[in-house]
């Protein structure tokens, strides 16, 4: 068997055009997109389960030009667990946070509200 036999030739050119009925995805300007979105996503997923508490937790976020905070507020019985034993929970969702924000290219700062 050779090249040429496995060649279909039942197939026209009309065959692979693009349908009227198919829509492309639009996606919006730069100037729409919500900066630190997916970080403030990832960062309030993981506290709510971190906590006793889940409908406590509040996630703020304030923009300034490529930088965004996240400002955890929780209920006073959960801090605790959101910081952790010598702060080490809340350093890993600072990492984590600064890594969802790398994604888009923003730099994420993550606090605590006491």
């Amino acid at each position: 068997m050779t090249d040429d036999d496995l060649v279909d030739d039942d197939f026209e050119e009309d065959d692979f055009e693009d349908d009227d009925d198919f829509e492309e995805d639009e996606i919006g300007a730069e100037g729409n997109r919500v900066k630190g979105a997916r970080a403030k996503t990832v960062i309030e997923l993981v506290a709510r389960q971190l906590v006793d508490d889940p409908d406590g937790v509040f996630v703020d976020t304030t923009e300034r030009s490529d930088n965004v905070a996240i400002l955890i507020h929780t209920s006073p019985g959960d801090l605790g667990r959101i910081i952790g034993k010598r702060g080490r929970v809340i350093q890993a969702l600072r990492q984590v946070g600064r890594a969802a924000g790398a994604t888009e290219g923003v730099r994420v700062t993550v606090e605590v509200a006491e």
